[in-house]
């Protein structure tokens, strides 16, 4: 099967209520929020959901997290040796093949393989993905509450009084829409092997983007995929820049709700761009 032919822009469109849907570990945990009071989400934070998707829906994934994983590697190293044989990571060429090969986020975002082996030789090979994925970020201010909570048995002590782990604050997004665009370059799908079909099983991950991601956090139907925009292209280089592409996307409040509290406060159009027109997708 060939590499990825045309050039594929897309965009997602995610409703936030009563959650957090990232949170920032140097700022207590709260909500990422802008000076503006824009609201947040990291690109990291974003592939780490489709990278979840993926694994959901049978792929190989090497970036797995310690708490959803298939296999019982420690690290990335020891997955790295795990997989693929010794020899072979003695030859950069040959170890970027296997890695693209069998794992379907190394060939889509690329990764930094930068660890000591077994023998004390160091490993260091980039590999640059095709598939970008921008920050996703509000499209109106948004607010933050806050609240105390405590615990009713203490973490530890002898269970005569209260110890100071039983208090704590937990932080949510009362309500927000959230943007990210992201982009599937062809030049550099042919050096990590990345297809069509590793592109359309990006659009099934970004439609079921929240799946299976509940938490105390972000509870069941608290986080939406509302829509996905695919622009296909019809060329490797594509009758558009990017920036061009995703600009077309306009995501306002309706005039009579300023201050906007659901989903339905929006107007979700796109601008028509001649020769290039989006496959909507609705979230599940």
């Amino acid at each position: 099967m060939g590499t990825l032919k045309n050039k594929i822009d897309f965009a997602v469109v995610i409703s936030v209520k009563n959650a957090n849907p990232n949170g920032d570990p140097l700022n207590g945990n709260r909500p990422r929020v802008n000076y503006d009071g824009t609201g947040e989400l990291s690109d990291v934070c974003i592939k780490r959901k489709i990278r979840n998707r993926l694994m959901e829906l049978g792929h190989d994934i090497f970036v797995q997290s310690n708490d959803n994983k298939k296999d019982q590697y420690p690290s990335l190293r020891a997955r790295a040796e795990g997989e693929i044989d010794k020899a072979i990571m003695k030859d950069e060429k040959k170890f970027r093949a296997a890695a693209c090969k069998k794992w379907i986020d190394v060939r889509s975002f690329g990764q930094l393989f930068a660890f000591k082996s077994e023998s004390k030789e160091g490993v260091s090979i980039g590999i640059r993905g095709p598939v970008s994925v921008q920050s996703a970020f509000s499209v109106k201010p948004v607010s933050v509450t806050s609240i105390q909570i405590t615990k009713s048995v203490s973490g530890e002590g002898d269970g005569t009084k209260r110890a100071s782990d039983t208090m704590g604050m937990k932080h949510r997004v009362d309500h927000g829409v959230y943007v990210f665009h992201g982009a599937m370059n062809p030049q550099l799908a042919t050096l990590t092997g990345f297809t069509d079909d590793d592109a359309q099983a990006i659009k099934q991950a970004l439609v079921s983007l929240f799946e299976n991601d509940a938490s105390s956090a972000r509870p069941e139907g608290s986080m939406e995929v509302v829509k996905v925009y695919w622009w296909q292209h019809n060329s490797p280089n594509g009758q558009y820049s990017s920036a061009k592409v995703h600009r077309t996307l306009k995501v306002e409040t309706k005039p009579d709700k300023p201050e906007p509290i659901d989903i339905t406060d929006y107007i979700i159009k796109t601008e028509e761009l001649p020769g290039l027109k989006p496959e909507v997708l609705e979230g599940r």
